[in-house]
């Protein structure tokens, strides 16, 4: 196992029958929509594993998500303050999400995004978008 690699980001999971539990990292600048993006996720049902930061580790081929210590468990909530949430603890990783602000190729080619030398399919959307929660959950179900 690699020692985990600190990253500005969030984490939701998400329970599929048959292959278990697997999230997505969500990263972007900062105001991207990261923490509205997960707080979306979560009211469709994900866990949160970790908000604002998240520490990732790679081990026999797979990257692994768990929230820093001292956040564990919360989420700010833009408008709310720190709310305590339902979470996740170490959850393997299996899709990246980059938030953006320009518009998104309609039929890109597939990329990916390498931590710790794993590479993690990826995927680009504007997280303000209406249909950004559909669009993560498809993207992640065709994995």
């Amino acid at each position: 196992m690699i020692s985990p690699q600190p990253l500005h980001g969030a984490v939701a999971a998400r329970w599929a029958p048959g292959v278990g539990w697997r999230a997505v990292l969500i990263t972007g600048p900062s105001a991207a929509g990261k923490s509205d993006l997960t707080l979306r996720l979560i009211g469709r049902g994900w866990r949160l594993v970790a908000d604002d930061y998240t520490h990732v580790t790679a081990s026999g081929g797979r990257l692994y998500a768990i929230a820093p210590e001292t956040i564990a468990g919360r989420m700010e909530v833009r408008g709310l303050g720190i709310v305590p949430v339902c979470a996740r603890g170490l959850t393997r990783l299996a899709l990246a999400v980059e938030l953006v602000d320009e518009p998104v190729e309609r039929l890109p080619e597939p990329e990916s995004r390498t931590l710790q030398g794993v590479p993690l399919p990826l995927l680009r959307l504007n997280g303000f978008e209406a249909s950004a929660v559909e669009k993560v959950a498809t993207a992640l179900a065709r994995l």
